[in-house]
């Protein structure tokens, strides 16, 4: 989504609101006496009684989906098998405090990501070297990461960054010590553990699904912390890049969270761009309340309707 939702719905809260309460200050009682006076029926004019009815609907819309649930709809198959393509899921938006519509600034902390947690954030952008060497962000084209020039130089031009909601899993908390080798994780110097489940099962009219299909994917159950949930590998298809990099460090910043998909050969995170900042962060995934598979190809799948997102 490259449109902030958030934001149209603020600028249509307070448009609504302040041609409503100028009226009513302002217009109202003068407008009232006059079709009093002349025995007519009272009515608002049609902006008034728009902004009126409007204003309190926009604006419940507007605190559920800020301080309450959004929804999202999984658009890639990054997070495959926890959370497939078409997906519609809910989104905590107070797990980890509350912010301000549009400008997320967070005004009342109430926790912090886990490791494991299924986070929402708006993408912040790939890593590179600007023209004095430091680290900056760029956009991507087309949804992938950029060219980069010799020595990791950042593409000229700049290419901006959409604003666009992505969603992955926590790995690596501020201060970690984290080592990533292809599937294989390495948090504070211990390896992150998982148990083969079995080949991945599909169909192969989905193009997601396909691809695991066509690289022999396996299944594991993954033991992050507290948190048992599936992921995909795909040894054959490409190699991954490894953390630490020349752009991605191993120990985790203060105040970012080191972030990858659950098809762990297939999603472009923190392995690439590095480190999501907490200031970026959404929400918590929680919970699937709809998944369509396409026309022809399993259509609403409804054994997935109710999934708690672990």
């Amino acid at each position: 989504m490259e449109f902030d939702f958030s934001a149209i719905l603020l600028g249509l809260t307070v448009l609504f609101g302040v041609v409503w309460g100028l009226d009513r200050l302002f217009l109202y009682k003068k407008r009232k006496a006059r079709l009093d006076a002349s025995g007519k029926e009272y009515s608002d004019p049609m902006p008034v009684d728009w902004a009126r009815s409007l204003f309190p609907v926009v604006l419940v819309v507007l605190l559920l989906r800020s301080f309450v649930a959004e929804p999202f709809r999984i658009p890639s198959g990054s997070m495959m098998p926890t959370l497939d393509v078409g997906d519609f899921i809910l989104v905590n938006k107070f797990a980890y405090g509350l912010r301000m519509p549009a400008f997320n600034n967070k005004f009342l902390s109430l926790g912090e990501p886990k490791r494991g947690d299924v986070v929402v954030f708006r993408f912040p952008g790939y890593r590179c070297l600007d023209e004095n060497g430091q680290l900056a962000r760029v956009g991507g084209d087309e949804g992938g990461p950029p060219s980069l020039g010799p020595d990791y130089a950042c593409p000229v031009p700049r290419l901006p960054i959409k604003n666009q909601n992505w969603i992955k899993r926590v790995i690596g908390l501020p201060g970690d010590t984290v080592e990533v080798h292809d599937s294989q994780i390495i948090i504070n110097g211990k390896p992150v553990m998982a148990s083969e489940v079995g080949p991945f099962v599909g169909n192969e009219q989905r193009d997601a699904d396909a691809e695991l299909l066509h690289f022999n994917a396996t299944v594991w159950n993954e033991h992050l912390g507290k948190v048992d949930h599936l992921i995909a590998r795909m040894p054959t298809r490409m190699s991954t890049n490894e953390i630490p990099n020349a752009l991605v460090p191993s120990v985790v910043p203060q105040g970012c969270y080191l972030v990858m998909g659950d098809d762990r050969e297939n999603s472009l995170d923190s392995r690439w761009w590095g480190c999501m900042p907490e200031k970026n962060l959404a929400g918590k995934a929680f919970l699937i309340w709809m998944s369509w598979k396409g026309w022809g190809t399993g259509g609403v799948d409804f054994s997935r309707i109710g999934t708690v997102i672990h």
